[in-house]
């Protein structure tokens, strides 16, 4: 009785731990890669996720004006690393080497703090569509 009891427990708990184990692992989360899709407008690089000049993207979690900067940076060639739209320190090491290129190179005055903010969108929409 004894042995049938701790066999039966012990296939309980293997169940139960089988059962649960994805539920600890939920929270977690892998980065997703978005696809880029180019299109031009104006003299402008737009990348499908958003058209706007004026919203930073956020370094806090998933935002469109995220990935379309991150896809903007790639195609101009500053590699932000994956195209999840989170704007992390790779994607925010790319702007800055942008900002820097866009004032040494064209002259511009864009704020070199790897933001992409409504000084550096235009310069970046630009940019990411005369050197694709």
């Amino acid at each position: 009785m004894r042995r049938d009891l701790a066999v039966a427990l012990t296939a309980a708990t293997l169940i139960a731990g089988t059962l649960t184990a994805p539920a600890a692992f939920a929270g977690t989360t892998t980065a997703q890669a978005y696809t880029c899709h180019y299109s031009v407008s104006g003299g402008r690089a737009y990348a499908g996720y958003y058209s706007g000049n004026t919203v930073v993207p956020s370094s806090g979690g998933v935002s469109n004006a995220g990935i379309e900067a991150q896809c903007l940076l790639k195609r101009a060639k500053f590699d932000p690393g994956t195209i999840d739209g989170v704007f992390g320190s790779n994607s925010r090491a790319a702007t800055r080497r942008f900002q820097t290129l866009m004032n040494n190179a064209f002259g511009y005055n864009i704020a070199i703090d790897g933001i992409i903010g409504q000084e550096t969108w235009p310069a970046l929409r630009w940019y990411a569509e005369y050197n694709a």
